[in-house]
């Protein structure tokens, strides 16, 4: 088998086996699971679902992933792919779950439409207005760095993000210097929020 459960995953290998599961080979299949479920659990992990949310998400990006199989593109890409897709399930039950509010008041419980009460309308509101304005501010501060720095952040933001090869290719830069540059960039633009007390 070419992987170990929770060892390094090779482009060139998830590519073949996708290939192969396409054809309907098991046991390339069960080598994607294997090989890819730490990468899946890893995002799950990074979103602090509960054990059971989490569960859900697993079994619906490997769902989605099987559905999509003979979709994808870039077999080799399996990866962000499922990167991309658990995030995506994560932010929907994280938004699903932010609609439930704990209650015992009757009233509430008795309620069958999803109307919001003026109170949390308010707060939503105010909360959506504040969170617009640090974004703004952000991207207010980004528009400021170099344009290095800008083209370099712009393009490992992409969904799902490039390798550092596919950056390095884009961007004209050395594999070996997108790391510290990137640390730069942001160390920069930390700076520049901290300053105007816009974080």
């Amino acid at each position: 088998m070419p992987y170990t459960r929770g060892g390094a995953v090779d482009r060139t290998e998830v590519g073949a086996l996708v290939r192969a599961a396409v054809d309907g080979d098991a046991a390339a299949w069960k080598a994607l699971v294997e090989g890819l479920s730490p990468l899946v659990w890893s995002v799950v992990r990074a979103h602090r679902l509960s054990d059971a949310d989490g569960h859900e998400v697993y079994q619906t990006v490997w769902f989605r992933f099987a559905q999509h199989l003979g979709r994808i593109r870039e077999p080799e890409k399996a990866g962000s792919w499922l990167a991309s897709t658990t995030r995506h399930e994560c932010l929907k039950v994280i938004k699903a779950l932010a609609r439930l509010m704990p209650t015992d008041d009757p009233q509430v419980l008795d309620r069958v439409s999803e109307d919001r009460t003026p109170e949390q309308t308010v707060i939503d509101s105010e909360e959506a207005a504040a969170e617009s304005e640090r974004i703004r501010r952000l991207w207010q501060e980004f528009e400021e760095l170099g344009e290095r720095c800008r083209q370099l952040l712009r393009v490992l933001m992409a969904t799902p993000p490039p390798s550092y090869v596919e950056a390095s290719a884009a961007l004209g830069i050395a594999v070996g210097s997108i790391g510290p540059l990137r640390q730069r960039c942001l160390r920069r633009l930390r700076a520049r929020l901290d300053a105007r007390g816009a974080v």
